[in-house]
C-alpha cells in the first residue's frame, strides 16, 4: 500500500470551498499543484498510488490522488517540492487531527476510509457530517 500524505487545508472552512477554488484554478487542466518547502525523502513509497489527504477545520474529510512530486527552484534560488494531484476530490470517513505546520507522512493503515459513492455521509450536509464527526457518530 501507498504511503500518503497530510496537510492542512488553510483558509477553506468545507469541502465545498475547496470544490469551488479547484474549480477556479483548474482553467482546462486535468492536475493541481502545491508547493511546499520540503521535499519527501519517501518518495518511492508515495508513488504511485499516495494521496494528500486535506486536514479542514480540524478534520482529515477529503484526499486527493498524488500523480507526481517534483523538484522546483524557487525566484529566492531555494529547492522546493511541487505536489502534483489529481483534482478530482475523494471524500473520507472524518477523522480529528491537530493542527501542524507543512506535511507529514500518513501511513496507508492510519489513513481514512474512502466514503462509499451513495452513502448516507455522502448526501449529509457537511455541518451535520462534521458535527456527528465530533461526536464519534460517524
Amino acid at each position: 500500500m501507498a504511503l500518503n500524505l497530510i496537510k492542512l487545508c488553510v483558509g477553506v472552512s468545507e469541502i465545498s470551498e475547496l470544490q469551488h477554488w479547484i474549480r477556479e484554478c483548474k482553467k482546462g487542466r486535468d492536475t493541481l499543484d502545491h508547493v511546499t518547502r520540503m521535499f519527501p525523502k519517501r518518495r518511492e513509497e508515495i508513488l504511485p498510488g499516495g494521496s494528500l489527504y486535506w486536514v479542514i477545520k480540524g478534520l482529515v474529510l477529503c484526499r486527493q490522488p498524488i500523480l507526481g512530486l517534483d523538484p522546483v527552484k524557487g525566484d529566492d534560488g531555494i529547492e522546493r517540492c511541487r505536489i502534483v494531484f489529481a483534482s478530482k476530490i475523494i471524500a473520507v470517513e472524518p477523522q480529528p487531527r491537530r493542527a501542524f505546520q507543512g506535511w507529514r507522512y500518513l501511513e496507508a493503515e492510519d489513513a481514512p476510509r474512502d466514503v462509499k459513492q451513495g452513502a448516507v455521509a455522502t448526501g449529509m450536509p457537511e455541518k451535520m457530517r462534521r458535527d456527528l464527526a465530533e461526536l464519534g457518530l460517524l
